[in-house]
């Protein structure tokens, strides 16, 4: 028995040796190699719109866009040049007044100029054109036929022969007529005293978009001139390093005082309209019928028409509308006697 259980376990001995030689050896866990990844792509952000001013199309860099209007008569007078604040203002409508002499309608809404002036008196065509925007109406003076019209309330006004010496200034180094200034934010002092609104909704003027500015029809030029009298000569010089017009008065540029910044404009806009004297040397001015202009953006000229849509004095051509350049605008009104052949010589 003792023999048996002894050869039992070496038999058993023998093949756990066996066993051990035929295991097979523990195969190495691989690392998973490493695959190339299609990388993500990156989507696109959608752009917010760019927001800009109404009147000029410009970017609006404060993101104020509703300010209200403020509509001003400054004086054009040989004695009232150079003028403050006119080269912040949108919008300027040139127009004669008096005998030869013209008088602006400076319309502000992108910029606010530090001073504007010298303030001069209403006439009831710069009321029509400013009540097209809305505008707060400032004046020093009023023709009786203005006079009528403001004080019957349809439209805001803040008149300088109430106000001579508090928000409206007088200068020392000019003589009146032509020394009424008012400060901006003593316009908007006026504002809130009168209790007027300080913010509107503007509707916006069409403007060209920056592929379309590269298809702007028409003639090539340099210069336009805008004869009103001898002594009253305007001109608008093309500057094709920043696409701007710079405007002169009789050969001189015209600055503002203050800054020395020249007078630019992106759209020049001359319109020709019915005039006639109502007294001695003041006039009435047809600016509803419509009539021929010309249009000069970017360096060339075009023959257009315009029309009062809803007080706003606007190109068409073809009976569409015609957009503007982004930038600032001169109008000029002419006197459909002089017309435009007689008034406007482009070169």
């Amino acid at each position: 028995m003792k023999k048996f259980l002894g050869l039992l376990g070496v038999f058993l001995a023998i093949l756990m040796v066996a066993g051990a030689c035929t295991t097979k050896p523990k195969e190495v866990e691989k690392k998973p190699t490493k695959t190339e990844h299609t990388p993500a792509v990156a989507q696109p952000k959608k752009e917010e719109p760019t927001v800009t001013y109404p009147l000029t199309g410009l970017p609006a860099e404060d993101g104020v866009i509703n300010r209200r209007v403020i509509g001003v008569m400054v004086n054009n007078f040989s004695l009232a040049r150079p003028q403050s604040g006119l080269h912040k203002a949108d919008i300027v409508y040139e127009v004669l007044a008096e005998g030869p002499i013209t008088r602006f309608l400076a319309l502000f809404q992108s910029e606010t100029p530090e001073i504007i002036g010298p303030v001069r008196s209403a006439r009831p065509y710069f009321i029509e054109l400013n009540n097209g925007y809305g505008a707060i109406y400032i004046a020093h003076g009023w023709s009786p036929q203005a006079k009528t019209i403001l004080e019957s309330g349809v439209t805001d006004y803040i008149q300088g022969l109430y106000y001579d010496g508090t928000l409206f200034k007088r200068v020392k180094f000019r003589k009146a007529p032509h020394n009424s200034y008012i400060p901006y934010e003593n316009i908007l002092k006026g504002e809130k005293e009168k209790g007027y609104k300080l913010t509107q909704n503007v509707e916006p003027l069409p403007f060209l978009t920056q592929d379309e500015l590269s298809t702007i029809p028409g003639e090539p030029m340099e210069q336009v001139t805008v004869t009103y009298a001898k002594d009253n000569v305007v001109s608008y010089v093309y500057n094709p390093d920043d696409g701007l017009f710079y405007r002169k008065i009789n050969g001189e540029q015209a600055k503002d005082r203050e800054t020395g910044t020249p007078l630019t404009a992106a759209n020049v806009f001359i319109v020709s309209a019915n005039h006639r004297f109502i007294d001695g040397y003041r006039r009435e001015i047809d600016l509803d019928s419509g009539g021929p202009a010309y249009l000069f953006q970017k360096g060339k000229w075009q023959v257009v028409e315009w029309k009062n849509v809803h007080d706003r004095i606007l190109p068409y051509k073809d009976g569409q509308p015609v957009k503007f350049v982004p930038g600032k605008t001169w109008i000029n009104i002419i006197d459909a006697k002089q017309g435009l052949n007689g008034a406007v010589k482009i070169d």
